[in-house]
């Protein structure tokens, strides 16, 4: 890779690092729902502008971003409203990459190489150290539910591979299209016109800024950068910036809201990182060496 093509990467993953950060802000102001369609629907604009991508029928735009999209920041937002620390968050959702090479396994028959397979093991017991931290100060339940958002992004992974031939800024754009129109649906639903008025009116410039770095910068934006390097780059020599993530993420969170991690926790994030760092690096089976689109936030 060009020095400028590392550059981009890494800024890339400080990107969606500091997007947990921004997501959290958007939150304390925000129901859950209702800020995460506002960040899709920030980051559908361009539709405007472009017409849906070819390559893609509506049936696997939607399955995709009902998975890649929705599914995945859905649950990470309500997990964080409901108290999931954010530094913990950008951790847990980059075990995404444990599941994505295991349901390869399943429904694709990729089995895992040894070295992947190592991998996949030592994260699995640094997500059970953590699971040892649940009750001190997030619940059972937000740790379910932000569980969801590895499981749908790793399923989003698999179903993008069809579309691999589409424009990536063009075919990103759309599949925000697909997640906004129903989380709006939802919040009307859920919370009422009157309350998703009030909330909308009520923002602060925090608020606002927030909004528009997760959808404009962290989601549109950020998304179209990757898709390129991965594109132009074998995915072995891009994958590996993703690690950059949980550690911006955490660094941002203990300095933004003062997020401490004990002795335990810590060493689960480390071991889950490292696990994830084993099964990036090592080699992969050939159908997921350019097919997987890793994220973020």
């Amino acid at each position: 890779m060009k020095p400028a093509d590392v550059g981009i990467a890494v800024m890339v993953a400080v990107i969606w690092g500091l997007a947990f950060v921004a997501s959290r802000l958007a939150l304390d102001e925000l129901p859950p729902e209702l800020m995460t369609a506002l960040r899709f629907g920030i980051a559908a604009v361009p539709c405007l502008f472009l017409p849906k991508p070819k390559q893609v029928s509506w049936p696997l735009l939607i399955a995709i971003s009902f998975t890649l999209f929705l599914g995945q920041f859905l649950a990470q937002s309500i997990a964080i409203a409901h108290g999931m620390p954010v530094g913990l968050t950008s951790v847990i959702v980059q075990s995404q990459a444990l599941f994505t090479i295991g349901f390869a396994a399943l429904l694709f028959g990729e089995l895992p190489s040894r070295m992947q397979t190592v991998g996949i093991a030592v994260a699995g017991i640094g997500l059970l150290m953590i699971c040892g931290t649940v009750g001190y100060d997030f619940s059972v339940t937000a740790f379910a539910i932000l569980m969801i958002s590895p499981i749908s992004f790793a399923i989003g992974n698999l179903l993008l591979r069809p579309a691999q031939g589409a424009p990536m800024f063009q075919l990103f754009a759309w599949l925000c299209l697909c997640a906004a129109i129903p989380l709006f649906a939802l919040s009307l639903l859920t919370l009422g016109a009157k309350p998703v008025w009030l909330a909308l009116s009520h923002l602060s410039l925090v608020g606002v800024l927030s909004l528009l770095f997760v959808g404009a910068i962290s989601t549109s934006i950020a998304y179209w950068l990757w898709g390129a390097l991965l594109r132009d780059h074998p995915a072995a020599q891009v994958v590996p910036f993703a690690l950059l993530v949980p550690f911006v993420g955490s660094a941002a969170s203990s300095i933004v809201f003062s997020e401490r991690f004990g002795p335990l926790r810590l060493a689960g994030m480390i071991t889950v990182i490292g696990g994830i760092a084993v099964m990036l690096l090592s080699k992969r089976p050939k159908g997921l060496t350019k097919k997987t689109l890793p994220k973020v936030a």
